[in-house]
This record gives structure tokens, C-alpha cells and sequence, in this order.
């Protein structure tokens, strides 16, 4: 056979390729770690199918020349610096589209990819802007004069980029409701960022070891005294004693663990700002994480082993991580459309786990997350599901008539149909704008190695009174608000289909139920919003990281105006 005529041998698809990244500081040190990201060939910058790097600085007006990659680790080197961050915000991507099983957009229209600025200005901050479809990252110098630039920092980074995606999945929590969905934003993006660093065995090793040898213990041939693995231990050498390269005030991303738990705490007034509430949340999550790890580790040799292999204890706590950061991506998707209160995000944790993790026997993930939110005074609304706290299953009968599923799957007027046909089962309000936001088949792995399809659709209910008409809708109006005061009341749903198309789940926030819109009322009322009625402004993220970065534990003003 002539030459020409012999096909070429087909190259072998590499799905994912190894990137280095700045994974932890431990003290000044950085922590370098090779990780895997969705292999491509991205163009200077870098520049990628999701993520473009532009390396410009807005206060000297200074533009680098764009990076090409793979590039030695080196965190003098701005161009590594454009690595590390372009390889966490694609690795937290992908762990976000693992988790969820289908692929994930931006909240921006008009691209595909997000833009990242590194070097994007002076100051302690970093933040992600909707309306300049971007991530942008401060620098400063700290006490030493040493600059400290947050593009280093992988919470920094993974925090920022949760945003974004969060803001895609769901665009209702953008705006201004009830303390918790504010909270949610900023403890959600802590969680991710936090579980996707300790999932990474070789951070959990070296952190072990720097506490475990300032505490005295030696950890010589690998091996570590199981006596020494407690809560107090693994939470001082995982959570507390950690810098993480933006300086001391990094010490807030993980400040949460040392939370003293209490039933009261998101009753108490310091609590109201969205951090400090958001920091329950991580607590709570965190505080799971630790009694899960300690569980896993309890299982390793028996009652006589004296000393475990350090290597194993920290894969544990990695492979712990990992399941509850996939457990907290997939709960998005069952969790309500708009004003989410932490509860719904339990309910949403568990009810997730259980549809792909039916027996949670061996390690109890689900009861120790209920244990632990309870511990901070967070319990979901009491439900009929499978399981306790789980979300119930619909009581009502849908009609299903004249639909066709397929379509359904794709056309988001299908699914309008589905829902007007059956206004009155889905507890809709005739009067309300209704309008299917998004809708997403999704693929996910059970744990017998079968498939799970299902579609998730979210749809909002939107409806314009003045307030004093609020009287006639059963709300009761804040004392001192006027009668001609614009009042937006919102509601809506989250619909899970099976793969059959009926409906598994329905997570309803009716629009007139008098409770809960009284809630959101009094709260925006509270914090000046029905004074100053702007809406929400696409930049608030910076003003809320500025104040954090800087150690404010009180909600200023600036911030207020800029998150409402």
C-alpha cells in the first residue's frame, strides 16, 4: 500500500494536564502543588475556551505581556502568577461541572470567557464584577513592606471565581432579600474555597507536620501518634494555624472553625453583616468536616495500632473533603430559586446526597452535617421525605397532558407550559409575572455505578405592589414606611425531573406566603434600602471584600450601598 494512503495514527485525547499553582502559604512559604486541569492549548495571556488572563494594571496603567504556559514555578514571576490563577479558576470550574454533571456558564451575556486581571489594582481586595464580566485581584504590601499580591492566594481565587459561577447557577442571589442569602454568597465561596484546597492530600500532609512539630510531636518515618489525631489537633493544624499569603488579615477566611457554637448566633445584631453570618455557615460545614475526618480515621488499624501513617491520615481528611465540596456544589441544584435561608441549604446538602448516596451507613456524612448545623442553630423546616430534613416529595397530582419531555429538556417554553398548565398544584400566584430562568439536564453517578439523569428547572415569580397594598395581601407594612413605597415581592421554584419526566422534587418560595415576604420587608427596610432604592449594583462584591480584607466586623455604609 503506497505511503500516501496510510492514515495517520490518531493522537491519544488527553482530557486533563498538570499545571503548578500556589496551593497554600504555611507561614511565608508557599506551598507549590502540581494540579490537573481541562487540557487545552490556550493562547497567550493565557487565554482559554472559559477564562482569558489580561495582565492590566488600572493604578499604574501598566499592561504585561501576555503569558504563555506552562511556566516554571516562580512567585516572583508575574507570568507564573497568570498561571496559578488561570489553573485554579479552571480547576474550580470543573470541580463545579463534576459535581453538577453537565457544563456550567457565566452569569454574563456577550462571551464565553471570563476575564481575569491579576495585577488589577493597589489595594487589600480582590472581587468579581457582572457588569465588566470579570475577576480582578489587588496587591499590597504588608507591615515588612512586602508585597502580597491575592492572585497568590488559592481561598482568594477560588472564593472570586464561586462567585461567578454562583451567580450563574443562580442569578436570583445577586440581589438584595433576607440575611441569609447574602451570607450565603460570601459562606458558600468559602466553603468551595476551603474544601477544594483540603482536598488536595499533599496540603493536608505539610500542614499536619508544620503543627504537628510546633506542638513537639516528630513525625519521623511518616508515621504519626494516633494519640495526638483529636479535633483540637486536626483543627488547629488544618484550619487555625494556617497564613494563606495576603497577610494576617488572610486569618478571616478560616476564622470560622473557631466559632464557639450556639443556638442563638444568627440572632445576634453582629451577625446580620453578611460575612459574619456567612462565617456560621462555614463553621457548620467545616465543623462536619473535622467529625467526618476524625470518623475516617478512626476506622484506619485497630484498637492496639499506636501510630498511624501520616500519608494515609491525610488522605482521608482529602477524600472527606472531596465528597462534602461535591455534596455542597450538587445542593445548588436542589436549593430555592430566591431567598435562601441556611435551613433550605441543608435540606438541599441532604437531599442531594441521598438521591446518588442512598446508604450514608458507613462514614454517616448526612448526620453529621445535621449535628453540626444544629450546633449553630440552624434546623430545616420539618418535611416528609425519605429521610429526616430531606426535602418531600410532591404531594400534588401534575398534569402531564399534551407535553413532551424531550422538548421539556431543552426549550425553556416547554417548561412554561408545564408549569402555567399546573399553577394550581405548583401553589403559583395568577397576578405574579412568571418567568422559567434557567433549565439544565444534568448526568450524575450513583453509588451503584448507574446513571441518574434528571433536569433541573427554575423558574421566578416576581410581583409589583405599592405598600399599601401590601394590607390586602395579608403583609404586614414596617412601622414607618409610606404607602407609596415600591415594594418588589419575590417567589418562585426549583422543579427536579426524573428521567421518565415527571417531577421528583418541587422546592417552592411561594410569593404570598405573609411570613416570609414580612421577613424580607422588615430586613431591606432595616438596612436603608427602601431609602436609597438603587437595586442591587454589580460592583458590591468589592466594597464587602474590601471591608472584610481590612478586618471591619461591622456592615459600613459604603458596603451597604454598594450590596443593596
Amino acid at each position: 500500500m503506497p505511503a500516501a494512503a496510510v492514515a495517520p495514527a490518531r493522537a491519544k485525547a488527553n482530557p486533563t494536564r498538570e499545571l503548578t499553582i500556589v496551593a497554600e502559604w504555611v507561614g511565608r512559604t508557599p506551598l507549590l502543588e502540581p494540579v490537573e486541569v481541562p487540557y487545552e492549548k490556550p493562547a497567550p495571556g493565557p487565554r482559554g475556551y472559559r477564562v482569558h488572563v489580561i495582565d492590566y494594571d488600572a493604578s499604574t496603567r501598566n499592561f504585561v505581556q501576555p503569558a504563555v504556559i506552562p511556566i516554571a514555578p516562580d512567585v516572583e514571576n508575574s507570568a507564573f502568577h497568570a498561571q496559578s490563577v488561570y489553573a485554579v479558576i479552571m480547576r474550580t470550574l470543573w470541580r463545579f461541572e463534576y459535581a453538577l454533571g453537565r457544563n456550567v456558564g457565566w452569569s454574563f451575556d456577550g462571551g464565553h470567557q471570563i476575564h481575569v486581571a491579576p495585577h488589577a489594582f493597589q489595594g487589600a481586595n480582590a472581587f468579581y464584577s457582572r457588569r465588566d464580566r470579570g475577576l480582578f485581584f489587588g496587591y499590597f504590601k504588608d507591615e515588612g513592606n512586602r508585597t502580597i499580591n491575592t492572585c497568590l492566594s488559592h481561598d482568594v481565587i477560588a472564593h472570586e471565581t464561586t462567585h461567578a459561577i454562583l451567580d450563574g447557577l443562580r442569578e436570583g442571589y445577586y440581589y438584595a432579600s433576607l440575611p441569609d442569602q447574602a451570607a450565603f454568597h460570601e459562606g458558600f465561596a468559602d466553603v468551595v474555597a476551603l474544601l477544594a484546597m483540603f482536598s488536595l492530600p499533599r496540603v493536608l500532609r505539610v500542614l499536619i507536620d508544620a503543627h504537628a512539630t510546633k506542638s513537639g510531636l516528630t513525625t519521623s518515618l511518616n508515621r504519626i501518634a494516633r494519640k495526638w489525631l483529636t479535633d483540637e489537633n486536626l483543627k488547629g493544624s488544618a484550619l487555625l494555624g494556617l497564613g494563606d499569603g495576603i497577610g494576617d488579615r488572610g486569618a478571616a477566611l478560616r476564622r470560622s472553625i473557631a466559632i464557639v457554637p450556639s443556638p442563638d448566633l444568627l440572632d445576634r445584631p453582629q451577625n446580620r453583616e453578611p460575612h459574619n453570618r456567612g462565617e456560621i455557615l462555614v463553621a457548620a460545614v467545616m465543623r462536619a468536616f473535622l467529625d467526618i475526618w476524625l470518623k475516617r480515621i478512626a476506622s484506619l488499624g485497630d484498637a492496639n495500632t499506636v501510630e498511624l501513617d501520616r500519608d494515609r491520615v491525610a488522605d482521608e481528611g482529602a477524600l472527606a473533603a472531596d465528597h462534602l465540596l461535591t455534596m455542597a456544589i450538587r445542593a445548588l441544584d436542589y436549593s430555592p430559586s430566591a431567598g435562601i435561608e441556611f435551613r433550605d441549604y441543608l435540606s438541599a446538602l441532604l437531599t442531594a446526597d441521598y438521591e446518588v448516596q442512598t446508604d450514608d451507613s458507613k462514614f454517616h456524612y448526612r448526620d453529621k452535617l445535621r449535628d453540626a448545623f444544629a450546633q449553630y442553630g440552624i434546623t430545616p423546616l420539618k418535611t416528609r421525605g425519605a429521610e429526616k430534613n430531606l426535602w418531600s416529595p410532591p404531594s400534588e397530582e401534575f398534569d402531564y397532558r399534551h407535553l413532551h419531555f424531550e422538548a421539556m429538556q431543552r426549550d425553556k417554553d416547554a417548561v412554561f407550559r408545564f408549569i402555567w398548565q399546573n399553577r394550581r398544584a405548583l401553589n403559583l400566584c395568577d397576578s405574579a409575572y412568571t418567568q422559567v430562568r434557567s433549565l439544565r439536564p444534568c448526568i450524575r453517578l450513583s453509588w451503584d455505578g448507574f446513571v441518574i439523569r434528571e433536569t433541573v428547572a427554575e423558574y421566578v415569580e416576581m410581583l409589583s405592589v405599592q405598600a399599601s397594598e401590601l394590607r390586602g395581601l395579608k403583609i404586614r407594612k414596617p412601622d414607618g414606611m409610606t404607602e407609596e413605597t415600591p415594594v418588589k415581592l419575590f417567589g418562585g421554584g426549583v422543579l427536579i425531573f426524573d428521567e421518565y419526566g415527571k417531577v421528583k422534587y418541587h422546592i417552592k418560595q411561594v410569593v404570598l406566603d405573609p411570613d416570609r415576604q414580612e421577613r424580607f420587608i422588615e430586613h431591606l427596610y432595616r438596612t436603608g434600602y427602601y431609602v436609597n432604592t438603587r437595586g442591587a449594583k454589580t460592583r458590591r462584591f468589592a466594597s464587602l471584600h474590601r471591608s472584610r480584607l481590612m478586618g471591619a466586623t461591622t456592615f459600613t455604609q459604603e458596603a451597604q450601598d454598594e450590596f443593596f
